[in-house]
């Protein structure tokens, strides 16, 4: 049972490595974008651009609805928030991962 918890939890852990990275990809992709270091006219920068923003917005999403505008203050915060929100699962999950190792 121990050996299952184990590979799931380190699964979890991979996933939210894999979000961290989308979302600090998308932030930087939307900045280069924003000065006209990238062209996202290109069919394949903009594709990828796309495929990016798509996913991190699927995670974004739900933050967005939620922050009041008060806060934001025209500036996007929300990846700042699951970004904190990420580390914090991850952890929670290295705190589980070395009781279990004990």
């Amino acid at each position: 049972m121990d050996v299952v918890l184990w590979a799931f939890l380190l699964l979890v852990k991979s996933i939210i490595g894999f979000a961290e990275i989308i979302v600090i990809v998308d932030v930087v992709l939307s900045w280069l974008i924003m000065a006209n270091i990238l062209n996202d006219r290109n069919q394949v920068m903009w594709s990828v651009i796309d495929s990016i923003s798509r996913v991190s917005s699927f995670m974004l999403d739900p933050i967005r609805k939620r922050m009041p505008e008060q806060l934001t203050m025209s500036f996007d915060i929300s990846p700042v928030f699951l970004l904190l929100l990420l580390k914090f699962f991850d952890l929670i999950i290295d705190g589980v991962l070395r009781k279990l190792s004990l």
